[in-house]
């Protein structure tokens, strides 16, 4: 059973500025093809140091491939790279230098860090009540400037620069969400985790963590009211096909 990730760039927006950057959830095992539960060693995840070394060899062959074609601009103090000795020369010199990663268990445990994940994995670059106007080609939404004292601010943009932002926010080719693949895929979710559970021996939760049985079924959006089921409605029968009269 291949990792899940959940690609998240810009932080879901205040300003929707691009940020690229990658929230993964690498499970330590998974279900092999003939059923049965295939686990990793203790430490299975990277060493720190390889990491490093592995990280910085693919930054900068791909960066070696977007500059031979054309893909990268230098301005201003960085006009002198666009020469290739002097790019080859910054290459050479990331490559003798040994890059930092920061790697720790979590103060929190697993669960902490999936909590925080949960935050990612149904959302949009920027939810609809931020949304405050869209007149004369020009859109208006609220954003937070954390910078500025947590202060509540709008902004005002073209809509196409506003669309442009947004679309930053779409995973690219070869990136898929938590709800779209692995065993957390939606259309296997269910059946996957018990198999999961049934394997390792582990208990299905009887309640969602950390919620009571009072806040279940609180409305999803103001999280003040009760949401209480009045009615199921069955699908409508679809309408007669229209016939040409004779």
């Amino acid at each position: 059973m291949r990792p899940a990730s959940v690609y998240a760039p810009g932080q879901w927006g205040q300003t929707l500025q691009l940020h690229p950057h990658l929230h993964c959830v690498v499970p330590g095992g998974g279900i092999g093809p003939d059923g049965t539960w295939v686990s990793c060693r203790d430490s299975f995840f990277l060493p720190v140091r390889v990491l490093g070394r592995v990280f910085r060899g693919k930054f900068l062959s791909y960066l070696g491939k977007a500059f031979r074609k054309g893909k990268l601009q230098f301005h201003g103090e960085m006009a002198g790279l666009a020469k290739p000795a002097a790019f080859d020369e910054l290459r050479r010199g990331g490559a003798r230098t040994e890059w930092v990663v920061y790697a720790k268990p979590p103060f929190g445990g697993p669960e902490q860090v999936l909590k925080y994940l949960a935050r990612y994995t149904h959302r949009v670059a920027i939810s609809n009540r931020r949304l405050l106007s869209m007149e004369d080609g020009r859109t208006t939404f609220e954003w937070k400037d954390y910078a500025g004292g947590n202060k509540t601010l709008t902004m005002t943009l073209e809509t196409t620069e506003f669309i442009r932002r947004f679309l930053l926010h779409i995973a690219p080719v070869g990136f898929m969400r938590v709800r779209q693949f692995g065993f957390l895929a939606n259309r296997v979710r269910r059946e996957r985790l018990a198999q999961c559970r049934k394997l390792v021996g582990a208990v299905a939760p009887s309640r969602l963590e950390g919620e009571s049985k009072k806040e279940r079924g609180l409305c999803p959006v103001c999280r003040t009211g009760h949401m209480v089921i009045v009615e199921r409605l069955a699908p409508a029968a679809p309408p007669p096909a229209y016939k040409d009269s004779p």
